[in-house]
C-alpha cells in the first residue's frame, strides 16, 4: 500500500495549511470509505466548518490540542479524544496549541 501526502490551502475555507498523509487509496476502500488519512495542522490553522451527508467521519487525536466545532457547539479536543460527525451534521477543527495538531480522519459512507 503506497501512502501519499497533499498539502491542501484553507480546506473547507480553513486557515493555512493542511497535511494531509493518505493511509489507503481507492482500491483498500472498496467503495466503503471516503477518506483514511493523518491530517496535520500547524498552530492556528484550521479545517473550516462543513456538513457531511450520506457519510460519516471520525477523528482520532494523536498528539495537540484543538478546538472542535461539532454543529456550533465548541469542545476543546486533546490527545486520545474520539470525535464523531454523522451523515446530516456538520464540524470543524482549528489548532489552538504551541505544537502540530494530529489526528487520524476517517470517513465512512453510509449505505443509500
Amino acid at each position: 500500500m503506497a501512502t501519499s501526502t497533499k498539502v491542501i490551502e484553507s480546506l473547507k475555507g480553513g486557515k493555512g495549511p493542511v497535511i494531509m498523509k493518505h493511509l489507503l487509496g481507492d482500491k483498500e476502500f472498496d467503495g466503503k470509505c471516503e477518506l483514511y488519512a493523518e491530517v496535520t495542522l500547524k498552530p492556528g490553522c484550521s479545517i473550516g466548518y462543513h456538513e457531511h451527508i450520506n457519510e460519516s467521519e471520525t477523528y482520532y487525536i494523536i498528539s495537540g490540542n484543538g478546538e472542535y466545532t461539532d454543529n456550533g457547539v465548541l469542545t476543546i479536543v486533546r490527545t486520545g479524544d474520539v470525535t464523531f460527525t454523522d451523515s446530516g451534521n456538520g464540524h470543524g477543527i482549528e489548532n489552538i496549541g504551541d505544537s502540530d495538531l494530529i489526528f487520524i480522519a476517517l470517513i465512512i459512507k453510509k449505505n443509500k
